[in-house]
């Protein structure tokens, strides 16, 4: 059986910061994914409100009712670690799609504009809300 020792950053930031500091396009890669999902998942929402007959109509709607509500959330937990607050706000975007779907099932209204719409309102309360709240004298939000 091996041991392996912590790894503790070198103060003249030798071998051991070479994982954490990369330099390069790598590093830059993230925020052009975040922004083509977002740009993936609006075109969803247009083409399921437009009721288009394109192939990539299903995809990118799906990805805008995981991605919308599962923003909103995220940015409300802003006090949980990374992996902890992408699992609960992608736990609760399905949350809010199941409660759609069903409350649509309940009154016989069940349509892909009314579920795209419901979850846009709902998405854009959760963040109007976690925006209101930082603005708030006195309170402190989550940190």
């Amino acid at each position: 059986m091996q041991t392996f020792g912590i790894r503790t950053p070198s103060p003249d930031g030798g071998p051991a910061d070479t994982e954490r500091a990369r330099p390069g396009p790598a590093r830059s890669l993230t925020p052009l994914l975040a922004g083509a999902a977002t740009a993936v998942a609006a075109t969803g929402a247009v083409l399921a409100l437009l009721d288009a007959g394109t192939p990539l109509r299903a995809p990118s709607t799906f990805l805008f009712l995981l991605l919308a509500p599962a923003a909103a959330i995220a940015a409300a937990l802003r006090g949980l670690d990374p992996f902890g607050r992408v699992l609960t706000a992608l736990s609760g975007a399905v949350v809010v799609n199941m409660l759609v779907a069903q409350g649509m099932l309940a009154v016989h209204r069940w349509s892909a504009r009314g579920g795209v719409v419901a979850v846009t309102v709902l998405s854009v309360l959760v963040l109007l809300s976690t925006l209101l709240r930082e603005r708030i004298p006195g309170k402190h939000p989550q940190t």
